[in-house]
């Protein structure tokens, strides 16, 4: 074992003790790309070095920004749309039909629940909660299930069993994916197992647990998010233009959805998947801002598509800017681009610590299946969610060659736990606990307690179904 594939094992420990003391991870990933290309580069006269180790580490972002910018478009593209919705009020009376079913605390859990469910898979779970949260959850308490109830609803549906299996979007198993050097087709398959057994499992308990404490009377009405019923309950007379896009808009993406499982299922060699699948949603995204804008304004209101664009662009860089210099480095673990970022003959630093590491696992699953998954928790910890996937995508290939298991197996199971942990439930600093906890009206700290035993429930039921298919 060379000293550069050591380097690259520290600035993996590096960044742990970075996660575990809650600290940013980008910038000693920053400067390990730069120290590891010029540790690489050891045949060069010392500027020649400075100069390569510098070209590397803008060429580690490029490789990883090429490999990530088709997730950032599709992603900017949804949230553009919605936002053409928003300004339209197409988008809250998307929900309004909903308000019939939450008639009381069990029916509200799950009625918010699913519908934020089903709003994360098109539009990502943050977008989708500052439209879901805002519309129904007051309606949710006004039906007797306490905010904190809403709170676990909206997240475990959402940010947990949502985001961790990304069956429509797909960023999450394509960065996943390509770490791994796996097709998304590969994975995604058991990253939709995983994610619905770790949610399933979790939203069990959880709802049970949510129904004890309201028996025992551990929860009251929470008066501030019912004071906002009378503004979400407040509309008033909408356009039927608005009324036909509250439609048609969701009409379309299922039938979108419909036509890929439709093929996937009984036209296998037709099959819209991965990038195509990619492609179609992102582009139907663009037809249906245009329209929803058109409806709106007219001619007139063709500007609104660059603002609406531009939000979108915001909202996609702001969660992408410290995954792409992370990605940068954990992308050299894999053979491929290690060498498009240090040229020809550049090892895959962390697959081949895998084949050093794998005869110490010797081929048994269950400590293969254990340690994923508690460098998956560790991963997930910085409170991102995907910033982890790049080095559990990469160590997955890494283990599971080396030993001869699926790779696929692992890698979904590394996904589905990384986000489960990080993505926002059981990471008090995370986005997606702040965002959700703050709707809904609880803390960030009690909202991730409610979660902690239902989640690690769930984990550890996927962890054995994960060494059964191995």
């Amino acid at each position: 074992m060379e000293f550069t594939h050591l380097f690259f094992l520290l600035v993996i420990v590096t960044v742990f003790i970075f996660i575990l003391w809650r600290k940013n991870v980008v910038f000693p990933v920053m400067l390990g790309t730069f120290l590891l290309a010029f540790f690489f580069y050891t045949d060069l006269a010392l500027l020649d070095r400075l100069i390569s180790s510098a070209q590397a580490v803008f060429l580690a972002f490029l490789n990883a920004g090429v490999e990530l910018f088709d997730i950032m478009l599709v992603i900017t593209l949804m949230v553009a749309m919605l936002q053409a919705m928003r300004a339209i009020g197409a988008a809250e009376l998307m929900f309004s039909p909903l308000k019939k079913l939450m008639v009381n605390p069990t029916t509200a859990f799950f009625v918010l629940g699913v519908t934020m469910y089903i709003a994360s898979l098109f539009f990502w779970p943050t977008p989708a909660i500052a439209l879901v949260g805002t519309v129904l959850i007051p309606i949710a308490v006004k039906a007797g299930l306490p905010a904190i109830g809403a709170a676990v609803a909206v997240n475990l549906f959402g940010h947990g069993m949502a985001l961790s299996g990304d069956l429509v979007v797909q960023g999450a198993g394509r960065l996943t994916a390509a770490a791994a050097g796996l097709d998304i087709s590969e994975i995604l398959p058991y990253t939709a197992l995983f994610s619905l057994v770790v949610g399933l499992i979790a939203i069990t308990v959880a709802f049970f647990s949510i129904k004890r404490g309201m028996k025992k009377g551990k929860w009251v009405a929470d008066e501030t998010v019912l004071d906002t019923q009378d503004s979400s309950d407040t509309h008033q007379s909408h356009p039927k233009t608005s009324k036909s896009m509250a439609i048609f808009v969701p009409l379309m993406l299922l039938a979108i959805v419909g036509l890929m499982l439709y093929r996937a299922i009984f036209q296998p060699e037709a099959a819209i998947q991965g990038q195509d699948a990619t492609a179609l949603l992102g582009g139907t995204a663009v037809l249906l801002m245009m329209v929803t804008t058109f409806v709106k304004s007219g001619v007139q209101g063709m500007s609104n598509v660059v603002e609406y664009l531009k939000e979108g662009f915001f909202f996609s860089l702001k969660i992408f800017a410290p995954i792409i210099p992370l990605a940068g480095f954990f992308f050299l673990g894999h053979p491929e681009h290690a060498e498009a970022v240090l040229g020809e003959g550049a090892p895959g630093f962390l697959f081949e610590l895998g084949e050093t590491f794998a005869q110490y696992i010797d081929g048994n699953p269950i400590m293969l299946v254990i340690g994923l998954v508690i460098i998956s928790i560790l991963a997930g910890l910085d409170g991102a969610g995907f910033s982890g996937l790049p080095l559990v995508g990469s160590l997955s290939a890494a283990l599971g060659q080396a030993v001869g298991v699926d790779v696929a197996i692992l890698a979904a199971l590394g996904q589905v736990v990384t986000i489960f942990v990080g993505g926002g439930t059981l990471a008090v600093w995370a986005f997606g606990v702040a965002a959700d906890a703050g709707i809904a009206g609880v803390k960030p700290a009690e909202l991730v307690r409610q979660n902690l035993i239902p989640v690690l429930i769930g984990i550890v039921c996927a962890s054995i179904l994960a060494i059964l298919l191995l």
